[in-house]
Parts: structure tokens; sequence; C-alpha cells
């Protein structure tokens, strides 16, 4: 039996009709849906197990404390990190990025530095290092993207220099669905010192992440991209780099002492994770790792791959199709364009008939300036992504094709 047939009664939400049609959930790369164990996790914590972390005296406190902390060890197994301590909660991709951004970034730039990042990065991991630099008198610069997509390596080469202080890439695109051979850029950024970032934001969901092997010092991902909740993402960063990082933020749960002349700080986790976790997050987070555990990289792999090929090979058939992304080495996302219509009018027609994509740029609008179009639609598969569900994305675009010519 196919992997989707086996969990796509896990998601409730895909018994749900749009606009009177069957649900077609093509937008995991945004957010993926939540299956049965992330949702009885959420609701067991927040029926009978609702209690602060960490401070507490009392048996709740003690039991919401060690689930919470296990949660990190569980995390910790899952990328392969050294230490638990080198586990910290945050909001998601977008704060951990920030956080290593100010924090790191203030502590080692100085005015001609460069941070390198590249044109098929996400928003995210653009505007935090844009932020910084231009407080500390550093410089962003972009690798360049291949016509195919792919990052090109031997110009990202020929940038690297004694200025180079941080390189910060991603490993999968949300916006191309190339897959960037991320350890290889990162230990020609080692060699000239730099510290290396990595967003997984995208990658996590789909194949197995081990921060050792990859040669990253930090890296971050979202709950809600891996089948967990919103609001609660991770960033792993090197134990020794965080101990001497400054704090992001400042509060509860983070100090050692407080004095009315000043404070001084915990170790790391704890100093970059201010005030009240999000606690039940924690959890949900919890169990769509094990979720993701349970299925296995290799079926998840193989399932995407399988789909996407049949995806690529029924658009090609309808002709007046620009794929944008197309390097060696793909996920899960396909990003196309129908010849002289907006991406946005698409996916407008494909909503009508139950098709959930998405349209726009993708918060990578330097990508779509380096291609030269306004953005693309993008389907973005999961594990509960069947082949009658490409059908009949295929089909909508077939009918989009058809009203808008």
């Amino acid at each position: 039996m196919s992997l989707d047939k086996v969990v796509a009664e896990l998601f409730p939400q895909l018994k749900r009709q749009v606009h009177g049609r069957r649900l077609v959930y093509l937008d995991s790369a945004a957010t993926a849906l939540k299956p049965l164990s992330v949702i009885e996790a959420l609701k067991q914590n927040l029926s009978f197990e609702v209690a602060n972390v960490h401070r507490g005296a009392h048996f709740l406190s003690d039991e919401a404390t060690e689930k919470f902390e296990n949660v990190r060890e569980l995390v910790r197994q899952f990328l392969n990190a050294e230490s638990s301590a080198e586990i910290i909660f945050t909001r998601g991709t977008t704060e951990g990025l920030n956080l290593v951004a100010q924090s790191l970034g203030s502590l080692i730039l100085n005015p001609g530095d460069e941070i390198i990042v590249s044109q098929m990065e996400h928003h995210s991991n653009i505007v935090p290092w844009q932020m910084v630099a231009q407080a500390k008198g550093a410089k962003v610069r972009f690798a360049p993207v291949l016509e195919d997509g792919a990052l090109e390596f031997e110009a990202f080469q020929k940038m690297l220099s004694s200025r180079t202080k941080i390189v910060s890439l991603v490993h999968l695109s949300n916006a191309l669905g190339t897959l960037n051979p991320i350890k290889k850029f990162f230990a020609a950024a080692k060699a000239v010192g730099a510290f290396c970032v990595c967003d997984a934001a995208q990658s996590v969901p789909v194949l197995k992440v081990d921060v050792r092997d990859l040669g990253c010092d930090f890296l971050v991902f979202s709950g809600h991209k891996i089948f967990g909740p919103t609001g609660i993402g991770v960033l792993y960063g090197r134990k020794d780099l965080l101990d001497k990082m400054p704090p992001y933020q400042g509060g509860g749960s983070m100090i050692s002492e407080v004095t009315e002349t000043g404070s001084t700080y915990l170790a790391s986790p704890h100093r970059f994770e201010a005030g009240t976790p999000a606690i039940a997050e924690v959890v949900g987070l919890g169990a769509a790792i094990e979720f993701v555990r349970g299925i296995g990289y290799e079926n998840i792999r193989s399932h995407d791959a399988e789909l996407t090929s049949l995806a690529d090979e029924e658009l090609a058939k309808l002709g007046g199709i620009r794929r944008v992304g197309r390097a060696p080495q793909h996920g899960h996302v396909l990003s196309f364009l129908l010849e002289g219509q907006h991406p946005s009018d698409v996916g407008a027609i494909l909503d009508e008939q139950g098709i959930a994509v998405r349209a726009g740029h993708h918060c990578c609008q330097p990508l779509m300036h380096r291609f030269k179009i306004p953005g693309t639609v993008r389907a973005s598969l999961s594990v509960y992504t069947s082949e009658s569900d490409i059908l009949d994305f295929v089909k909508g675009v077939k009918k989009a094709k058809e009203l808008l010519s």
C-alpha cells in the first residue's frame, strides 16, 4: 500500500471540502497539516497537564518540566547534536535566525566584515543579516543562483575571504525545491574561518539532518513545517559559541542573579529562553518528531520523488508551462509559471477547484528579481499527498490554462 494511503486517515483536515470540492492540499512548504498524534498530544497537555516548567515546587510542574526537557533530548537525538544544551526552543526559523544574527553578529562583526547569503534565501535569512550589518558597518553579499536553480559553487568560493565572518545558507529552497550540497559550501566557508548557519526549515521534514555531518555552527527549523504546532521552533548551536554569545532577550528563567547593579546569566540553553516557553507546543513538536521517525525518511523521500516526477511529467504534457527550479538535487517543491499569466490568477482558479497552492514571490524577492519574474505558482508535497491529488492538480492547471487563454 502506498505511503499516502497509510497516513491519509491520520490527517483529519483532509476530510474537509473547499468550495464544494475535495481538498487537495499542496501548500505543505508553507505549513504542514497536523496528524492525530500531534493533535492528541496537544489536547492531552492542555486538558490535564497544564503547569509552568522549571520553577514550580509541585508535582504538575515537575511533570511538565520532565516532559519539556525530554523533548529537548529528543531533538538532540533527531539532529545528532552533541549535547541537549545545544538545543534552544524558539518561536520558529525566523526567530532562530534573528537570535543568531543579533547575538553572534553583535559579538563578532566589525566594520568592513562580510556576511554571505544566497539569492535563493527566504527573507528570514536575509533581513536579520541586513539589520545587524547596518548596525555594525558590515556588508551582506549574495552568492549567485544558476539558471537551473542550483547555487553556483565556484562563484561562492571566489567571494570568500578573510573578511567573511558568517555564511548563512538554506538547505532546501522553499521557492525552488533546490537541495543544496550544503556540506561542501560550509567546508569552503570554514576554510576562511567563517561561522556557518543552516536554514533547515524545508529539509528537516523530508530528509535526515545531522548537524555534525553538515559542519554547521548553527541550524534552525520550524515545528509547523514538520507536522507540529505553530509558534515553536528549534535553534541548534555549538555550546562553546552559545555560552559566549550575549542573551537575545532578558527576563525570567535566563538569569543566574539579578541585583540593582546588574545581572548575570545562565548557560545555554536557558540564557536564550527568557520567560514562560511554549510548553504545549514543545510537547506537540515532540509528537511530530516521533511521527516522522515512525514513517522513516527513506519512505518520505521515495514518496516525494515519485509524485514530484509524476507532476513534472503531467505538466509537461500540457505545454506552455515554465518550470522554475530544475537543479539536479531537488526536493518536494514544484514551482512553475503558466506562460503569459500572472501566478495569482492561476492560484485563484486552482482554489476554486479545492486545490490549495501558493502563488507569489514566496518571501524570496531577490530570487524573483534574479529570474526576472513576479513570482511563481508553487505546489509542495508531503506524506499525505496522493497520486489522485497530483492528477487533480494537473487537471486544475489545464482548466486555468483554458480559462486564461
